[in-house]
């Protein structure tokens, strides 16, 4: 199935994130983007907002997420951003973009941005991983055995040969 996208660009939020003192005391102006990927042909069928995300709710949610706790890292912000977008049943997908247009950088730029992709996992029954080369298999016991019980018996080799047909 085909995804639709829902863009929320250039959010401005003040905030006092950063690794320097100085950028947590006196703050600074971030710049987020939200895409989600959700398919959107419910809600355009019925034109029912309840059937897709309230981008006007969004905005406010992700405003008062970026504002408060600061955090040193923006990579740390982008993973709360992405989390509250997961929580939108019908969100697939996120992209979430942080800007930092005023990040304390001792050369001219353009920008600074830290952009994560995010989704739920995959439904369904998760394959084991296969063992890599040069492991030991896998136990087939529960473990070890409890104090003072005996051990396992040993597991048993290859069939004896049947001695009535000729070898």
């Amino acid at each position: 199935m085909s995804m639709d996208r829902i863009e929320l660009r250039g959010l401005q939020v003040f905030a006092r994130h950063g690794v320097l003192d100085t950028e947590r005391r006196s703050g600074q102006e971030f710049l987020i983007d939200a895409v989600m990927w959700l398919d959107t042909r419910p809600a355009a069928a019925s034109d029912d907002l309840t059937k897709t995300v309230d981008y006007g709710a969004l905005a406010s949610r992700l405003a008062r997420l970026a504002e408060e706790p600061p955090v040193r890292l923006i990579e740390t912000l982008a993973e709360r951003l992405a989390a509250d977008c997961l929580s939108e049943p019908l969100v697939a997908e996120v992209e979430i973009t942080v800007h930092k247009p005023q990040a304390p950088i001792a050369h001219p730029f353009g920008d600074v941005a830290v952009v994560i992709r995010r989704g739920h996992p995959a439904p369904g029954p998760q394959r084991p991983e296969p063992p890599s080369p040069g492991s030991a298999p896998p136990r087939s016991s529960p473990g070890p055995a409890a104090p003072g019980s005996a051990p396992p018996p040993p597991s048993p080799g290859p069939p004896a040969p049947d001695p009535r047909r000729p070898a």
